[in-house]
């Protein structure tokens, strides 16, 4: 046998685990909190509070459907001859 097992025993056998398992909420300590990745809007001031700055909200491009020819995909009106289903 060569010097390493021997020594060893049977640790030598197994694989080295490589680098660690993903950090995830469960994997850290109380109070660790991971996110969910979201980008931040505002910044922390001194005195504990947090102000929103304009420049990091969002900005949706919506756009003018006032003569858009399709209908909702739901409809609030009830439809004739459509019984209720139990």
């Amino acid at each position: 046998m060569p010097l390493g097992v021997e020594v060893l025993g049977n640790r030598a056998r197994h694989a080295a685990v490589k680098g660690f398992l993903q950090l995830t909420s469960k994997r850290g300590n109380k109070n660790y909190y991971k996110g969910k990745g979201a980008a931040s809007t505002g910044q922390h001031t001194s005195k504990g509070g947090y102000r929103i700055l304009a420049s990091k909200l969002p900005v949706f491009n919506v756009p003018d459907l006032t003569d858009f020819p399709l209908k909702p995909y739901v409809s609030l009106e009830k439809l004739p001859g459509n019984k209720p289903q139990r």
